[in-house]
């Protein structure tokens, strides 16, 4: 079995993505979660090119790795200046790491446009700086910048700088798609090219995903010999980002037989990427192969009823295999698969014939052209899911809610007032609170008639809010009459759970999701009472 080398570049390259931003301690701790999943380099950050990977360089020293090896990054020397006395080679060996990647120009245009110099000049910084690092640290790896345009260009001299640096000492020479405007074919071409001018070398792949291929083009040349694929978790990275190890190394893995970080490690494949969003305070992308939380999930009632028989009829992998798992989506496509599957899921037997599952089905269908999307609101399915099998909750009954959002010339901000009429467990309850807006005085006044009774109320807190303008939905209106989609993630100590309501009223669609998420709680703890006893 082949082995390739997995080089992660989140820590510098991945950095460099809009939106994205990590501390130097959140550096430390991604390092530590990376040398877990069993990546074999980690490229820390350029030393002394910010405060933050200056610090991380800094933080890290005395911290040891299981698999990895920490890796400094930074160019060539400078033109004007020799390697005993350039500035950046100095900061890149005062990081004290056992590998050091240094890039330099392998397209003519930039060596004699962008740093302004003969392209002999150039050779001799590649020659120069590699030979002067590797009699000094144990590896030198030679990430040759724009490899693939300087070989489309003037493919001679691209190979005349990744042999100067050859001839110098480098462990690896990393091909780089820096602009990521190559396709797999082009990759060949340039690989084998590549093969025959430096047999002996060790190669590798650094993609930019510009053009949507960039797994594509790692995946090419590793199937034409590179050793090493260069990437980030996520595919976080400058413009398009850069070629997704939670891609790469699955692909690699269960599909080439070629190994990485070995089956074993694959299941933290997904604990590591939302590790990684959670850390840059950036959402997991839904729809991301391999990892995301689509990636196995099920809408249409044909492709259920399939997956229930034989998950390989709709599953390219088996999710364990990455840390995912299978999910079963309700919506309007649903059918009676996916109600017996979410509902099993949630811990109720139903019998295909039952009549529950066609009531269900009808209600849901129904309620889905309206604009309710079940399959983001699984609290409020299980909700609905009670009623038609009999036991509607009775926590409590709704008899009036008025709200007054007021605002004057000289308030700064509007002034929200809500007033709530509820009976419970026999009581009239008649509560007001005031609130930041609207849904938050509503929320407090409902509490405070609840609490009193059930006290556990107290532990909850709403995580996330999200309003969406349906369009197409039944008996809508259109503009600002539209119906709207209220969706509330709620929490507890221990649990996480999203409710959500429908109406052409703003107001009314939050009291429905708001409403759903204190039901869910106390049926929930409820349900945990009746298990204990």
């Amino acid at each position: 079995m082949r082995h390739v080398t997995i080089y992660d570049t989140t820590l510098r390259d991945g950095a460099q993505a809009e939106e994205l931003n990590f501390t130097s301690q959140d550096k430390v701790r991604i390092a530590h979660k990376l040398d877990d999943l069993g990546i074999h380099y980690i490229e820390g950050g350029w030393p002394g090119a910010n405060p933050t990977d200056q610090k991380f360089f800094e933080k890290i020293k005395g911290h040891t790795f299981t698999n990895a090896k920490l890796t400094a990054f930074g160019s060539t020397h400078f033109a004007k200046t020799t390697p005993e006395n350039d500035p950046n080679l100095a900061g890149l060996l005062a990081a004290n790491t056992s590998v050091i990647t240094i890039f330099g120009k392998s397209w003519d245009l930039h060596a004699t446009t962008a740093l302004g110099i003969p392209l002999e000049r150039n050779l001799e910084l590649i020659s120069n700086s590699v030979r002067y690092l590797n009699e000094r640290v144990d590896e030198v790896i030679f990430d040759a910048e724009h490899f693939f345009d300087g070989f489309k260009h003037n493919p001679e001299y691209a190979i005349q700088a990744i042999q100067a640096a050859h001839e110098a000492g480098a462990a690896r020479l990393i091909l780089c798609d820096t602009n990521g405007g190559s396709l797999p074919s082009q990759i060949a071409k340039a690989m084998e090219a590549v093969q025959k001018a430096l047999p002996e070398a060790q190669l590798g792949i650094h993609a930019h995903n510009d053009s949507e291929v960039a797994v594509a083009n790692s995946l090419e040349a590793v199937r034409l010999g590179a050793t090493q694929v260069q990437g980030t978790i996520n595919g976080y990275g400058e413009r398009c980002g850069n070629a997704n190890l939670c891609s790469v190394i699955p692909n690699l893995e269960l599909k080439m037989d070629i190994k990485t970080i070995g089956q074993s490690n694959l299941p933290k494949l997904l604990n590591t990427s939302h590790f990684v969003s959670e850390t840059g305070n950036l959402r997991p992308f839904m729809r991301q192969p391999f990892v995301g939380a689509s990636a196995f999930a099920h809408k249409g009632g044909i492709h259920v009823s399939a997956i229930l028989k034989d998950s390989r009829t709709y599953e390219h992998i088996p999710p364990k295999s990455v840390g995912n798992e299978q999910r079963v989506l309700l919506s309007d496509q649903a059918g009676k698969s996916n109600i017996l599957f979410k509902a099993k899921e949630l811990g109720y037997d139903l019998g295909k014939n039952d009549p529950t599952v066609d009531k269900l089905l009808k209600e849901l269908k129904q309620r889905e052209s309206m604009g309710y999307e079940y399959s983001v609101a699984d609290a409020s399915f299980e909700l609905i899911l009670q009623e038609a099998l009999g036991k509607p909750l009775n926590y409590f009954h709704f008899q009036n809610f008025f709200v007054v959002d007021a605002k004057r010339e000289e308030d700064p901000e509007p002034f929200t007032e809500a007033t709530v009429i509820i009976e419970v467990k026999g009581q009239q309850e008649h509560t007001a609170a005031t609130g930041m807006g609207p849904v938050n005085a509503l929320d407090r006044a409902l509490r405070k008639g609840l609490e009193r009774f059930y006290p556990e109320l107290s532990a909850i807190r709403l995580l996330d809010f999200k309003v969406r303008v349906l369009s197409g939905a039944v008996r809508d209106t259109g503009g600002t009459a539209s119906f709207v989609r209220v969706l509330v993630e709620t929490g507890d100590q221990t649990d996480r759970w999203t409710t959500m309501g429908v109406s052409h009223n703003i107001i009314e669609a939050s009291w429905q999701a708001v409403v759903d998420a204190i039901n869910y709680k106390l049926f929930k703890d409820d349900s945990r009472r009746s298990k204990k006893s």
